[in-house]
């Protein structure tokens, strides 16, 4: 009783053993390819051999047996050599591999076929009988082909009972395009991958039993949802593929509306062009993304005009580590300027753009500086050694609770850090000074609104006084998706946590904007800009807050208010239920670019202008009241009305 199982247990080690020796094998040299291919074709002739010595039909005998061997498979090899049938890998065998091989018998059959003609010509009689010939290129052929066929099978069939154990979400893919097939190829071939396709969903091909892949095709119509919940429990899914963009963003939403209704997740798998490390990751799914359900169309850009009018520039980047500015330097990073110079206050994140600079861009000319705008002499220093083309000015303090706290802190680094850059790059003769500017300085609400519109007021007014030579531009747009301190990580933090999710109204909306795409329309518009000018950006449709929580939720495969619940708790200082992108007085015009529009400014005076910062910085550095700060800013801003704030009493006061 006790022999089967230690049989049992002796044949599975030697079944292990021999499994993850094959898998642990490296690919095999090319040589050793060939020498197996020659031994294929040996055994090939010994097939020959053996039928036709049994049949009336049998070799002449010009040449001993040996002899034709050895002529019939030379011949073969230096097809071989040839075509480099030699040169695939055989656990990769493909279409591609088979092509050569079918090329080189073609050739080999013509070498022989024509040789044979020319012997029987001079001496009456052929070398090689034709049924010879032809039963060897068949066999041969059969067999190179065979075993290429059982080496990948025994491969992917060792390597699937090598990860049999491990779970795999059992997915359906959206789509039966080429492009979807071949990547769910691709999935289904590689073993270590966590996904498992099991069925095909279109909304095209209404057809009863059809496969691909050897996978069911189901069909879908308006009703989605039902058809999405007998998909499910037919075959057992645990969700939905997307592939790429494939879609259009409305599609995507009706489709994943859908799904989390059924209770699927939902996972995306970008498109080859779409990699921007294909060795790391070969196949890249993911959950997807509240991103990628965001009705906004994707922007693109002049890369090629952007890279030529910054090639041999020298550029500074303020606020080089936060957000925008770290994005912008990745984005010019990619153009190899004559010099790219980083400047922040932040130690960590700018050591992190260092290290990041350093891995990937080994030949870039660039210079870290850890130093803070508002510093004007550590400024001079730094404009008098690199005398820059091109300045980036993204830093700023942008947290709207925060700087209702320290209004102090805005004006410094916001106002004055804004004046004290711009005076610099008309001292050192910068060609152009491009401002980040946000949604929130228009009809600003809070403090941090207010500041960035008075450095937009004063580089306006600077770009007005006479003799002026730098191009002073200015970019405005909305809230950034991902960026530090934004919604979209907030939640995603409150969700891992358990909830609740806080939105401070209902009725809340904002524009978003990739971090990407807003970098990629700040450079353009740096191109496009003659001086003065504030260039909108066109954020697509606002987004509600509320709505944007709720699918967040879904995305996580929770359900809103019932896993993860959602409070409203008011808004916080300073907020305001929407963002505009244009003041009282401001029109926009189109330009080249569809996304981004300029808009017509009002003229302020450059030393009145003046004259009210030089107060604000006087007040700011000072022990003087907030509320004393805050008055004579809204005497420069006059559309800053406060709300949900303590400044909100000073508003009546002001004429």
């Amino acid at each position: 009783m006790k022999m089967p199982g230690k049989f049992t247990f002796l044949a599975f080690r030697l079944y292990s053993r021999f499994r993850d020796f094959i898998l642990g094998q490296r690919y095999l040299p090319r040589w050793i390819v060939a020498l197996i291919d020659l031994s294929i074709c040996g055994v090939s002739f010994l097939l020959t051999w053996l039928i036709l010595s049994e049949s009336p039909v049998f070799f002449n005998q010009f040449l001993s047996i040996p002899e034709k061997a050895l002529l019939l498979i030379g011949i073969h090899f230096l097809c071989f050599i040839v075509f480099r049938t030699y040169s695939g890998i055989i656990r990769h065998s493909t279409f591609a591999d088979v092509y050569r091989f079918a090329k080189s018998t073609l050739a080999f059959l013509f070498i022989t076929m024509a040789g044979n003609m020319v012997f029987y010509y001079f001496n009456g009689t052929k070398l090689f009988l034709t049924t010879t010939i032809l039963l060897y290129a068949f066999f041969s052929l059969t067999l190179l082909l065979a075993f290429r066929i059982t080496i990948k099978e025994m491969y992917r069939f060792l390597r699937a009972a090598a990860t049999a154990g491990r779970l795999k979400k059992r997915v359906i893919v959206l789509g039966i395009d080429d492009k979807t097939i071949s990547l769910s190829h691709a999935i289904l071939s590689d073993s270590a991958s966590i996904y498992r396709p099991v069925a095909f969903l279109t909304t095209k091909e209404k057809r009863k039993r059809f496969k691909i892949l050897n996978l069911p095709v189901c069909y879908t119509d308006d009703d989605i949802e039902t058809n999405l919940e007998s998909t499910k429990s037919k075959h057992n899914a645990d969700g939905v593929l997307f592939v790429g963009d494939l879609l259009s963003v409305e599609e995507r939403n009706s489709i994943a509306e859908a799904c989390f209704s059924v209770g699927l997740e939902v996972y995306n798998l970008s498109l080859p062009e779409q990699w921007s490390d294909i060795s790391k990751k070969p196949l890249k799914i993911d959950p997807l993304r509240i991103e990628d359900l965001l009705e906004r169309s994707v922007i693109e850009t002049d890369i090629e005009l952007i890279s030529k009018d910054l090639k041999d520039k020298t550029i500074l980047i303020t606020g080089g580590a936060g957000s925008i500015g770290s994005e912008l330097v990745r984005q010019i990073a990619e153009i190899n300027p004559r010099l790219l110079v980083v400047l922040d206050n932040g130690e960590s994140p700018l050591h992190g753009i260092e290290i990041y600079l350093k891995n990937n861009f080994p030949h870039l000319n660039y210079s870290i500086f850890l130093a803070d705008v508002t510093k004007k002499g550590r400024m001079e220093g730094i404009f008098k050694k690199f005398k820059f083309d091109v300045v980036y000015h993204a830093a700023a303090y942008k947290h709207v609770p925060m700087m209702e706290r320290h209004p102090r802190e805005a004006i410094r680094t916001n106002i004055v850090g804004t004046r004290t850059l711009a005076e610099l790059s008309v001292k050192y003769e910068c060609e152009r000074f491009v401002m980040v500017s946000t949604d929130k300085a228009v009809n600003p609400s809070n403090v941090m609104g207010a500041s960035k519109r008075a450095a937009e007021m004063f580089v306006q007014s600077l770009q007005r006084t006479p003799g002026i030579k730098t191009k002073f531009i200015t970019t405005r747009f909305g809230n950034v998706l991902g960026s530090n301190g934004s919604v979209i990580p907030f939640f995603r933090e409150q969700i891992k946590n358990g909830g609740p999710v806080t939105v401070t109204h209902k009725d809340i909306i904002r524009y978003f904007m990739t971090i990407k795409e807003a970098c990629q329309l700040v450079l353009q518009a740096g191109t496009m800009g003659k001086g003065g000018e504030i260039f909108v950006f066109d954020m697509g449709k606002p987004v509600k807050i509320l709505d944007l929580a709720e699918r967040m939720i879904k995305l996580s495969g929770f359900k809103p208010y019932k896993d993860i619940p959602i409070e409203i708790v008011g808004l916080r200082q300073g907020e305001k239920l929407y963002e505009e992108l244009l003041i009282d007085g401001e029109n926009t015009l189109p330009t080249y670019h569809p996304k981004i529009m300029v808009c017509s400014t009002v003229p302020y005076d450059y030393s009145v202008i003046c004259n009210a910062i030089d107060e604000l910085e006087l007040m700011a550095d000072s022990v003087g009241k907030k509320k004393d700060i805050i008055k004579k800013l809204k005497i420069l801003v006059p559309e800053f009305v406060s709300q949900n704030s303590e400044y909100s009493t000073l508003d009546k006061h002001i004429e």
